[in-house]
């Protein structure tokens, strides 16, 4: 590998991190500045929706910190016994974190428009999560890998929502709810897009090699 990859590849590996972190941190403080958030009516009608909030905030924020570090081809070879914790921690998580998103739902700023959007995301994200735990209990570990993935990309959703609300509203001035009634789709189901074409970009890359040692043999 060239070393422009290498430091492609870090770079994006640091910006996945340090996003997830940060919006992680984001969430374990909210309620530190909720009382500077009831002037806002997004927070305010966010704060006192009950307990799905704290349990929507920890769960998903204990999962987005852990997401990085489970990614981590070395950690999981030289520390299986840590991954395996990270693991279970990570699946706590979201368990918590998708179950009070569907309770969460029915708040959502936009009504079912954006609302739907996020419970067929709860759902993919806890779904999917089972999916790959039960790989790694039969001892089918790539199958494990390639569904914790995808995990860890519905878990990114909420990094992808905050970029498309900060761009589409606050830099572009758009409609603050067509922008959130498109994020709530859009944050998952591109995430998930750019996963798998990561996921099979191997065999792609193949094919098109494939093809062009066909296309130069002499006819």
């Amino acid at each position: 590998m060239s070393r422009a990859k290498v430091w492609l590849r870090w770079g994006a590996a640091l910006t996945f991190g340090l996003s997830c972190v940060a919006v992680a941190a984001y969430a374990f403080t909210f309620f530190h500045y909720r009382d500077a958030s009831m002037g806002n009516p997004f927070d305010a009608r966010f704060v006192v929706s009950g307990w799905d909030v704290p349990g929507h905030l920890f769960g998903a924020g204990l999962a987005l910190l852990l997401a990085p570090l489970q990614l981590l081809t070395g950690a999981r070879r030289r520390w299986p016994r840590l991954h395996r914790l990270g693991g279970g921690l990570y699946a706590g998580g979201i368990l918590i974190g998708g179950l009070s998103a569907l309770s969460l739902a029915t708040h959502a700023q936009g009504g079912w428009a954006s609302g739907s959007g996020f419970v067929l995301l709860a759902l993919a994200w806890m779904g999917v999560t089972a999916h790959g735990i039960r790989y790694a209990v039969i001892g089918d570990y790539e199958r494990h890998r390639r569904w914790m993935c995808r995990s860890v990309a519905l878990t990114a959703s909420a990094v992808t929502l905050r970029l498309m609300l900060g761009v589409g509203a606050a830099a572009m001035h758009w409609p603050f709810l067509t922008v959130y009634i498109t994020a709530a789709w859009a944050c998952w189901t591109f995430n998930l897009a750019v996963c798998e074409l990561l996921l099979r970009w191997p065999q792609i890359r193949a094919r098109f090699a494939a093809g062009r040692r066909l296309a130069a043999l002499p006819r």
